[in-house]
């Protein structure tokens, strides 16, 4: 098993601005025109709540995330995504995936912050987004992962069994002898279905449910593992009629399935999941297709993308918060696992 780096955030601090994390980076410089977006500061506030012993920058990164969910959230429980450099938001309020990512950020903070000041706050913003009509499938999905969460340290909160009960229906669909996937194709962040589909099958007893997910994920798994790496779905995504065209690849899929076989793990205490987490975690370490690291080592900072001609050295905040949680993941199941 290969050495994990050890955390490294200065690339995630070089990124930050005066409202939040800036979302994109030419090389590792921030491209500070680009502004801000709700999507990336909600990993931002996942990442530090996740980390164990965060550094003062950590926490003081985590509390201007939530500020910025909070002046991003309308009075209807719905996110503005887009700011820009000077703090202005510039788009309207939407429920698709940045409400999600959103509502699982707040319900990360919710459960793992220790500042009672925070979670009261984290806690007020999730219950007023809890009912927001989202009409996209990843959408709930993201939202039901804060929600598991919420209900980790309140398992009769209802704002977060709401959101359970809705999302189980949405993502229990069947696949086909030939395609077992509930989706027409795979598309983008895929582990993160069978994840919600084992977690709401937990929250509501439901065995079908729960056995689906770790299905659905086993398939996923297998289907994304070649000669022992992980070779995640392109961002073109694949169908049954995949021609196996393997680029471009994102980071943010490979940390979907590392949260993904982690949650398996920890439902089913079976450590063959483990597995999972560690050629997730190796991929970022040149065990994948193009056999090149896919971060800077000197910088912290995650590559925006792995191309037919090598990785795409951007340094953007959604790469980097892909990889900083994938060692994270790393680094919490190997050090107790046994």
């Amino acid at each position: 098993m290969m050495p994990y780096p050890a955390p490294n955030f200065a690339h995630l601090f070089a990124l930050a601005g005066p409202f939040g994390t800036y979302e994109h980076a030419k090389y590792h410089e921030p491209r500070i025109e680009h502004g801000y977006c709700v999507d990336d500061v909600a990993r931002v506030l996942v990442v530090a709540m996740r980390e164990p012993r965060p550094h003062h920058q950590l926490v003081a990164l985590s509390q201007r995330s939530l500020e910025f969910l909070a002046a991003a959230q309308t009075p209807q429980g719905m996110f503005r995504n887009r700011r820009s450099a000077d703090g202005e938001f510039c788009s309207e309020a939407y429920r698709d995936d940045s409400w999600g990512r959103a509502m699982w950020a707040l319900g990360t903070c919710v459960a793992a912050t220790t500042s009672p000041v925070q979670r009261e706050m984290a806690l007020r913003l999730f219950k007023r987004g809890a009912f927001v009509a989202a009409e996209h499938r990843r959408s709930l999905a993201f939202a039901a992962l804060g929600a598991m969460e919420i209900l980790s340290i309140d398992e009769m909160d209802v704002s977060a069994l709401s959101i359970m009960r809705r999302v189980a229906p949405m993502v229990r669909g069947e696949g086909r002898p030939d395609w077992p996937w509930n989706e027409p194709r795979l598309t983008y962040a895929n582990a993160v279905l069978p994840e919600v589909m084992m977690i709401a099958g937990e929250v509501l007893a439901d065995e079908a449910l729960l056995r689906r997910g770790l299905e659905q994920l086993a398939w996923l798994l297998n289907r994304s593992t070649i000669e022992g790496h992980l070779s995640v779905t392109p961002t073109s995504g694949a169908g049954p009629d995949h021609d196996g065209h393997k680029f471009d690849q994102q980071p943010i899929e490979v940390a979907a399935m590392a949260d993904a076989c982690g949650r398996a793990y920890e439902l089913t205490g079976q450590h063959s999941w483990l597995d999972g987490v560690r050629v997730s975690a190796e991929w970022f370490m040149g065990e994948n297709d193009g056999h090149v690291t896919m971060y800077d080592p000197t910088t912290g900072g995650g590559f925006d993308g792995l191309t037919p001609r090598g990785p795409n050295l951007n340094q953007g905040a959604e790469s980097t918060l892909s990889f900083l949680s994938t060692m994270q993941r790393a680094r919490q199941y190997f050090a107790t696992a046994s």
